[in-house]
């Protein structure tokens, strides 16, 4: 297996272009001191001409080390609901999300039947990711839209309830399962999937510096678990994982169409919603 050395400049910097070329209308990304990756899915452009409506729906990675000071943006933004999809072991190992009192929290844990999520969480404490190959990443959106029914139509109709009323969920790293949800929610309201893969890979640029300060960490980590020089760290499977590239979410899409003919079956047949729930969803969220 090929051996990749890169420094935490190299990383930074390849990280900066491949998230680069994304186009924000608005300030979409929101500036927080504990997560980097909080932003708004709206302002986007649907196939009819519409428009997705801002400060309703916000995406992030793990939430619990808001500081005060993110808790008042949070509250600034009238965040009334909290989804999370991690699962128990995340969050004893990382501790609970830290948001506003009186926010309405949803437990929407994803777990894999094959324990992948568990997996991963193994993998982030001890740098040993041989059992998360690099090809995996594709499979595990695929696998997401087949998986995470439950979770990802509890989410919608969350949104639903909420009735513009501003609301957040999300992961980890808000990037595999809260990019899938991402991806069902705007291909719900008649996102292209051009954009949706945009707004997909901007997790790239917003979590630039955080990925290379991560992957380095994992690095001293899987050398001290296989007992090697850092150098010689094979990191391909880390940057695999921390890295997106535009085909992981793709396998979303494909799963989509072979599974279920496109989003309107897989809204209807694997997510179980009504047409009139769908209806609801895109009077609340479109403009």
């Amino acid at each position: 297996m090929r051996t990749l050395t890169l420094s935490l400049q190299t990383i930074a910097v390849a990280v900066l272009l491949i998230g680069c070329t994304q186009e924000t209308a608005f300030e979409r990304s929101i500036a927080l001191e504990g997560q980097s990756n909080f932003r708004d899915i709206g302002g986007y452009e649907t196939v009819d001409g519409r428009k997705v409506k801002t400060g309703i729906v916000y995406r992030s990675g793990e939430m619990h080390a808001l500081t005060e000071s993110d808790v008042q943006v949070l509250t600034d933004l009238g965040i009334e609901t909290v989804c999370s999809f991690l699962i128990p072991a995340e969050i004893e190992a990382r501790g609970a999300d830290v948001v506003p009192e009186g926010t309405r929290e949803v437990a929407l844990p994803i777990e894999s039947d094959d324990g992948l999520v568990t997996e991963v969480v193994h993998a982030r404490k001890t740098g040993d990711f041989t059992r998360v190959p690099a090809d995996l990443n594709p499979k595990l959106h695929e696998m997401l839209i087949d998986e995470a029914t439950e979770q990802y139509a509890a989410v919608i109709r969350e949104i639903i309830a909420a009735d513009g009323k501003p609301l957040v969920f999300h992961c980890s790293h808000g990037i595999h399962r809260t990019g899938t949800a991402t991806a069902i929610v705007l291909s719900a309201v008649g996102v292209p999937w051009e954009t949706v893969r945009e707004d997909y890979l901007l997790s790239n640029q917003t979590r630039a510096e955080e990925v290379a300060r991560r992957t380095e960490q994992l690095r001293m980590l899987a050398a001290e678990t296989f007992d090697q020089d850092p150098a010689d760290v094979d990191m391909t499977n880390i940057n695999a994982f921390y890295i997106l590239e535009a085909e992981y979410i793709d396998g979303s899409l494909k799963r989509i169409g072979e599974g279920y003919g496109g989003i309107e079956g897989y809204l209807k047949e694997g997510l179980g919603l009504t047409s009139g729930e769908i209806d609801k969803l895109r009077e609340i969220m479109l403009e």
